[in-house]
C-alpha cells in the first residue's frame, strides 16, 4: 500500500517550520535593526528611522572591507591548512598501528577546549616575556620575537591557534569518510597494481569528496564566525591587522553602540558566507552541475 504524500510532511512539516523560524528570525531580526539608529541601554520606542543609511554607512566604511578582507585571508589560510593536515592526519592513521587509539584522542582533544582558554592558552604560549614558544626559540639560537605586538606575527599566531583547534574537526571527518569507503574498490585497484598514490589520489579521495566539500563549507563558516579566540588573544590588534569582520562588528555594537551599524555589517557578513556555502555546495554534487 503506497504511503498517502500528506504523512511524511505532518510529521516532518512542524520539525521543518521550526528550522525556518529559527533560521529566518535572526536574519530579519538583523536586517530590521540596521533599519535603525539606536543605542543599547535606551528604549527601542526612541530608536531612529534612518532607512538604509546605516548599510550605506557601512558599506562606505574603509575598515569594514580592511576587516572582510582580512577574514577572506584568515578564512583562506586556516581552512587550507586545516583541510590538508586533517586529511594526512587521517590518511596517516587509517590503518590500524600501535597506538592509534592513543593518538586519535589526542588529536581531537583541542576541539575540546573553550575557544576562551583556547585563546587564552596561545595568549600565554606567545607572551613576549614568558611565553613557551619563545624560550624554546631561544633555546634553538633564535631571538625572541614580539608576537602579539607586530601586525605579520600577531596575524600568524591567530592562524596558528585556529588551525591547532580546529584540523581535529577535518581529521574526524576524514576518518569517518575513509572508513565508508567500499573495501573491495581498493582491494581490486590493488590487485591492477595500484600504488599507495594511486589509490589516495584516484580512488579515495575522489570516492570522499562529497564529504570533503561539507567540510571545507562548514569550516569557511566556522572560519567567518569565529570570535572568541581572537578577542581574547590580540583583540583585532595591533591596530587592525587582525580584526575580522566578525571582531569589527562586535566593536561597533558593544564599544562604537552603533547597533544598526552593526546589524548592518552583518548583514554582509551574511551574504559572505551564503555566497560560499553555496559554492561549496555545487562542488559537493560535481554530476548535478554537469547536467
Amino acid at each position: 500500500m503506497r504511503t498517502p504524500s500528506w504523512i511524511p510532511v505532518f510529521y516532518v512539516g512542524p520539525a521543518a517550520l521550526i528550522m525556518v523560524a529559527a533560521c529566518l528570525y535572526p536574519v530579519i531580526s538583523a536586517f530590521h535593526l540596521g533599519l535603525f539608529d539606536w543605542s543599547m541601554g535606551t528604549p527601542w520606542s526612541e530608536a531612529k528611522w534612518v532607512g538604509i543609511d546605516n548599510f550605506i554607512s557601512a558599506f562606505q566604511q574603509a575598515r569594514v572591507w580592511s576587516s572582510l578582507w582580512t577574514t577572506l585571508i584568515f578564512a583562506a589560510v586556516c581552512v587550507s591548512a586545516e583541510m590538508v593536515l586533517g586529511i594526512a592526519l587521517a590518511l596517516a592513521l587509517e590503518k590500524p598501528v600501535r597506538g592509534t587509539a592513543f593518538f586519535r584522542t589526542l588529536f581531537i582533544l583541542p576541539m575540546m577546549i573553550a575557544p576562551i582558554a583556547v585563546g587564552l592558552a596561545w595568549r600565554y604560549m606567545f607572551d613576549a616575556q614568558f611565553g613557551l614558544i619563545n624560550a624554546v626559540l631561544v633555546v634553538l639560537n633564535i631571538s625572541p620575537q614580539i608576537w602579539l605586538a607586530d601586525p605579520t606575527l600577531a596575524f600568524a599566531a591567530i592562524v596558528i591557534a585556529d588551525i591547532w583547534q580546529w584540523t581535529p574537526f577535518v581529521f574526524i571527518m576524514m576518518v569517518a569518510a575513509l572508513a565508508s569507503v567500499d573495501g573491495s574498490v581498493i582491494e581490486a585497484s590493488r590487485i591492477d597494481g595500484a600504488n599507495w598514490f594511486q589509490m589516495t589520489f584516484r580512488i579515495k579521495l575522489p570516492m570522499i569528496m562529497n564529504v570533503i566539500a561539507i567540510t571545507l563549507m562548514m569550516r569557511l563558516i566556522d572560519a567567518f564566525r569565529v570570535l572568541e579566540v581572537i578577542y581574547v588573544l590580540t583583540f583585532g590588534g595591533p591596530g587592525d591587522s587582525t580584526e575580522i569582520l566578525a571582531l569589527h562588528i562586535y566593536k561597533t555594537a558593544f564599544i562604537g553602540q552603533q547597533l544598526g551599524v552593526a546589524a548592518a555589517i552583518s548583514v554582509l557578513l551574511l551574504i559572505v558566507v551564503a555566497l560560499l556555502s553555496w559554492c561549496a555546495l555545487r562542488l559537493s554534487n560535481p554530476l548535478k552541475n554537469d547536467r
